[in-house]
């Protein structure tokens, strides 16, 4: 068998160079174009519903929100498994699917599903669906550290929220960014209780001033010489100092109160639960970038490379990457 083939190929030298020349030209193709990956993506199908209820115990997420995705998730077609996990403030319901699901298939499917049961939950609670990446999506990771000291973590987080993140959602094969790290920054609002009770005004009127006071509102147009001008009530808060002005009531004698006289207004941090350390230095604000589902990992990091090189000239001096 073996001295008939290398006869054959003796006979016919030049088809055997054509093949092999064939093979190198595909194998070079190969290398070129191949998906490449530090490890296999061997995860299942599945889709992740996130939701969020504020200030909630962990059961009240189960038995309000969990618990009727979950039974309504169970009807999704090729859904093999559905787990749902509550923790305080927050709930996830994973759906796994058969092997071979075409992923965006399956969360058209969810999203189906997720109409139906939407009236059964809370008031105000929107279920929203997870990125569409793998367990093994993640595939770069920055950190924004600041060497002249003149930006603290609050500033580097918005820097990352407000700049980079959105910037580097435009990649392509890039999921989502996920912001790790800092200080969230928000307007607070500290009632005095003793002041709400001496002007007689209730928690929920500071709450619905303050919600009706942070809005726009539009007019009609008024013409005058032949040119229109719209009118607009601009409302939108801007600083503390607008917040205090917000009127809450009045008091007896007709004064106007306004959160200021009930309320103490100062700039701080959302509560966090955990933090971003590099090379054990000290804190500091970063990202996280998740790659879609099926895309080539070596391309996507060359890509989000590239875009982060753009992104520094914009960043305040001191800022690095």
């Amino acid at each position: 068998m073996i001295k008939a083939i290398i006869d054959a190929s003796t006979r016919n030298a030049f088809v055997v160079l054509v093949a092999v020349a064939i093979l190198v030209a595909g194998g070079l193709w190969a290398v070129r174009t191949i998906p490449l990956d530090a490890i296999p993506d061997l995860s299942d199908v599945q889709v992740i519903i996130f939701t969020e209820y504020p200030g909630q115990a962990p059961q009240v997420v189960e038995d309000q929100v969990t618990y009727p995705l979950t039974t309504a998730m169970l009807a999704v077609p090729n859904a093999k498994v559905v787990r749902g996990y509550s923790f305080f403030g927050l709930s996830f319901v994973y759906i796994i699917f058969e092997d071979g699901t075409d992923m965006y298939w399956a969360r058209s499917r969810v999203l189906e599903y997720l109409n139906y049961v939407a009236n059964k939950l809370p008031p105000g609670v929107t279920p929203t669906l997870g990125p569409d990446a793998t367990g093994v999506g993640w595939v770069y990771e920055y950190a924004l550290v600041d060497r002249s000291g003149r930006h603290d973590l609050a500033e580097l987080r918005s820097i990352q929220d407000w700049y980079l993140r959105y910037a580097l959602q435009t990649v392509p094969g890039v999921s989502e960014v996920a912001s790790v790290g800092g200080y969230v920054k928000q307007y607070q609002v500290v009632v005095d209780p003793n002041a709400l009770l001496r002007y007689g005004i209730p928690l929920g009127k500071v709450r619905h001033a303050l919600m009706r006071s942070n809005n726009d509102v539009g007019g009609r147009l008024v013409e005058m010489s032949e040119t229109e001008y719209m009118v607009r009530g601009l409302g939108y808060i801007r600083s503390v100092a607008d917040i205090e002005s917000i009127p809450v009531g009045v008091s007896r004698d007709g004064t106007p109160v306004f959160v200021r006289d009930v309320a103490t207004v100062q700039l701080g941090p959302e509560l966090r639960r955990g933090l971003a350390e590099l090379d054990g230095e000290g804190e500091v604000a970063g990202g996280v970038v998740i790659m879609r589902y099926g895309e080539n990992a070596l391309d996507t990091i060359r890509a989000v490379r590239a875009k982060l090189e753009e992104l520094k000239a914009g960043l305040p001096e001191g800022v690095e990457i």
